[in-house]
């Protein structure tokens, strides 16, 4: 016992630490936001905070915009976001350096003096990479990950690091070190996760790009929460070296890294300056595409498939009008809009998702907690893996009847053999095989499909781990995935949201209406998703649907 009073009191010593760090940052952004406005009082920060990615890179590149009116203007917008949000772990102070450098060597690269935010699992060069872990802190990393030294080459300027939830195996964006993300929009939500900090960041103005991860809608669901974009592209078309994982070495479910920003063509200029040889060269495994260009300037008519439910999920009011609304105006526009039925989305949350993570039996993603003081917001998760599996199988046979989706889930949670796991990954294949064998039926260029909101509570997400039927079934897929906003709850949709009963009408479907309430003026997006390889098709329709 006193050996373990003794050891956690070294790790509360440990938090501490990194919360003074933390304060040290925001002292740091503070200082350095003031000193700029004393020496430049007539900067006008308000117009160039207002100014459009593509816009404000333009002004960069050609002079008219100094880099540091630049900088510090977003330097002193992100220290007001994270006051009020929670969002930022650290300010990368080299960044003012690098600021300094840029402007001596004047190389141009596309993103020439472009502030940009990082997720905490990305790797930056002497700092930690912490997914929310206190063994991970005073670790700080050796190199910088293959996106951050790209977006260095082509001028970027990375400035600070953002909040994720423990473990990044979550939709919420909470975790023991620096606490609870908050969303801009309204403090009482979450921003989503586990892209959290860079939702709320982005969505309060505080960053015009940032890099995030995606392994169930990690980049898609603060983007959808926080009123923003998002660009979840096929699992390889990026480089993930130097990107850590909340599952390492599981290849059921794909992970991608990605850009998020307030509109799609700030996403498309940085997917443009990411698919370059500096890419190509520093990761060899990630296939030499450059950006197409002809593809995403395109104005032919497109061919689009839509649903509105995927049968397991129930949609909010909101999110069904969100499909509806945009399929009427994509029609109204050109487009040709064709139904897709899905079918056996139960089978790929459980059998493919659940199963598939944790095919181990939960083995490896519980090792990832040894030492640490709690388990955030995965303690169902967690509780199940630890448990034997005659226990699960009886609690699955207990429960069935009352929690059908528990008892899969429960069930699904099994150590395989590796026969089994190799069966799985083929089931999986020929999933996928299936998929886009119905898609190239019905001729299809693009897909339109719901994306979960509006924003949850805090705290809601860690109840509610099956409502990402939506978001990961493009992950098992590999397809690449958007989000664009298109509407906001209203007072009708509050009212139909009374009627809400769910497929299942268990205990999860009763706590998501709850969830879903109280949202008027929260802001509601729809997915755009199209074939692998295809991001520049993808965010062409996600500008479609932006324009629209």
């Amino acid at each position: 016992l006193l050996l373990r009073w003794r050891r956690r009191r070294g790790l509360w010593r440990k938090v501490a630490e990194a919360q003074q760090r933390q304060e040290r940052s925001l002292v740091q952004m503070e200082t350095a936001t003031q000193r700029f406005r004393e020496q430049n009082p007539s900067v006008n920060v308000v117009s160039i905070l207002s100014l459009p990615l593509p816009e404000l890179a333009e002004k960069l590149r050609d002079g008219s915009l100094p880099l540091d009116h630049v900088f510090y203007s977003y330097v002193g917008k992100a220290l007001q976001i994270t006051t009020e949000t929670n969002c930022i772990t650290e300010y990368l102070q080299e960044s003012e350096s690098q600021l300094r450098k840029a402007k001596l060597t004047g190389k141009h690269g596309l993103l020439y003096g472009v502030p940009v935010s990082i997720k905490d699992s990305v790797d930056c060069q002497g700092h930690d990479s912490t997914m929310g872990f206190i063994k991970n802190l005073n670790k700080p990393a050796a190199e910088d990950s293959v996106v951050v030294q790209v977006l260095r080459r082509q001028g970027a300027i990375p400035f600070v690091k953002t909040n994720v939830p423990q473990s990044l195996i979550s939709y919420d964006c909470k975790n023991l070190i620096f606490g609870q993300t908050c969303n801009p929009l309204l403090y009482t939500r979450t921003p989503g996760g586990s892209s959290g900090g860079e939702g709320a960041l982005i969505g309060g103005g505080g960053s015009i790009l940032g890099i995030g991860t995606d392994v169930g809608g990690s980049l898609r669901f603060p983007a959808a929460f926080c009123g923003i974009c998002a660009l979840k592209p096929t699992g390889n078309r990026l480089s993930k070296r130097g990107i850590l994982a909340g599952v390492v070495g599981q290849k059921a479910v794909s992970a991608a890294v990605g850009p998020m920003a307030k509109d799609v063509e700030s996403l498309a200029l940085c997917m443009r300056a990411l698919l370059c040889e500096d890419m190509f060269s520093l990761d060899s495994t990630v296939p030499p595409l450059p950006f197409n260009e002809e593809v995403y300037s395109s104005t032919q008519p497109l061919r689009i498939g839509y649903y509105e439910t995927d049968f397991f999920t129930m949609p909010s009011p909101a999110m069904r009008r969100a499909v509806r609304e945009m399929k009427q105006l994509l029609e109204e526009a050109g487009h040709t809009l064709v139904p897709f039925e899905l079918t056996n989305v139960d089978h790929v949350v459980f059998n493919f998702c659940v199963r598939g993570m944790f095919a181990d039996g939960g083995t490896s993603f519980v090792n990832t907690f040894i030492g640490e003081l709690e388990k955030g917001g995965v303690a169902m998760f967690f509780w199940l893996a630890k448990s034997p599996h005659w226990l699960r199988t009886l609690l699955s046979w207990i429960v069935k009847p009352f929690v059908p989706r528990f008892s899969r889930i429960t069930g699904s949670m099994r150590a395989n053999t590796v026969d089994e796991v190799w069966n799985l990954h083929h089931e999986i294949e020929d999933f996928s095989h299936q998929f886009i064998a119905q898609w190239k039926k019905l001729n299809l260029d693009v897909m339109l499909c719901p994306m979960l909101g509006p924003a949850l509570g805090i705290g809601y997400p860690r109840k509610l781990s099956v409502a990402v039927s939506y978001t990961m079934l493009y992950n098992v897929l590999d397809f690449p995935a958007g989000v664009v906003p298109v509407t906001m709850v209203t007072d009708e949709d509050e009212e139909e949201l009374k009627d809400y009963k769910g497929y299942y009408r268990d205990w999860w479907d009763r706590t998501l209406a709850k969830a879903f309430g109280g949202s008027v003026g929260m802001p509601v997006a729809v997915q755009c998703v199209a074939l692998p390889w295809q991001e520049e098709l993808c965010l062409r329709f996600m500008k479609e649907v932006e324009t629209l």
